[in-house]
């Protein structure tokens, strides 16, 4: 029983850590539904390693009518995970997710096989993964990466990474930090576009090839002025010759 409660503890202590909107212990017991589905969930998953999968099943299905998460009993949750506001949030049943992970509204953390082994992802300490974002299949998402908001992960994710993007890309990958919530970045508005960045390489591009044409346009105009300087000379120089 005091386990339960300390991961009650640990579930609402986390809220002011990360969602500056929090007010108050009350507060986030009664309005957030991250806290709840994350409640419903241990009771369901405390049934399903029991044996008891139809009860948790019917428990896991309530908790998602409630919340608006979807979290399968047989799925691995580790400590002070933050599922921010919830609604549309899936977590599949051979989901493994560590321990001060974020999730927020609208993320997918699916399967992409029939198989009855491991088809969903792993995703380790410190990880965020944002608004929309959709993680797919057996890979693993290292310790301290940021998933984008609207990105598809198909590939394994090294440690302390950003991606973003369709299919998910590595577009930065940071040094390892120590331990600890500090480690958690919150500011997932600031990630790298790698279409913006890719557009801003190929006009600067252009715009050089622009340049060098110019030149050449330059160039061929005064070797063309020339010639017709030196033509008229010729001219005057048959004419001069033929009155002579």
């Amino acid at each position: 029983m005091a386990s339960v409660w300390q991961r009650l503890k640990e579930d609402v202590e986390v809220v002011f850590a990360r969602d500056p909107a929090a007010r108050s212990r009350l507060d986030v017991i009664l309005t957030y539904p991250g806290v709840h589905a994350l409640v419903i969930y241990r009771g369901a998953h405390w049934l399903w390693g029991r044996g008891f999968k139809l009860p948790a099943r019917l428990m896991s299905y309530v908790g998602r009518f409630l919340t608006g998460v979807d979290i399968h009993p047989g799925a691995t949750i580790g400590h002070r995970v933050f599922i921010d506001h919830g609604m549309g949030v899936v977590i599949g049943e051979t989901t493994e997710i560590g321990d001060d992970v974020t999730l927020y509204q609208g993320v997918t953390l699916g399967g992409t096989s029939l198989s009855k082994g491991k088809r969903h992802p792993t995703i380790e300490d410190f990880v965020v993964v944002t608004t929309g974002a959709t993680v797919l299949g057996p890979v693993t998402v290292g310790h301290g990466s940021r998933i984008g908001a609207g990105s598809v992960v198909i590939h394994s994710v090294p440690p302390n990474s950003t991606v973003v993007g369709i299919p998910g890309r590595v577009v930065r990958s940071e040094a390892a930090h120590g331990g600890g919530l500090e480690l958690i970045d919150l500011d997932h508005g600031d990630l790298p576009d790698p279409v913006a960045r890719a557009i801003s390489v190929l006009v600067s591009h252009v715009e050089k090839i622009e340049r060098k044409i110019d030149d050449l346009t330059a160039r061929q105009g005064t070797a063309d002025e020339r010639r017709v300087e030196e033509d008229e000379d010729l001219q005057r120089v048959k004419a001069f010759l033929s009155e002579g």
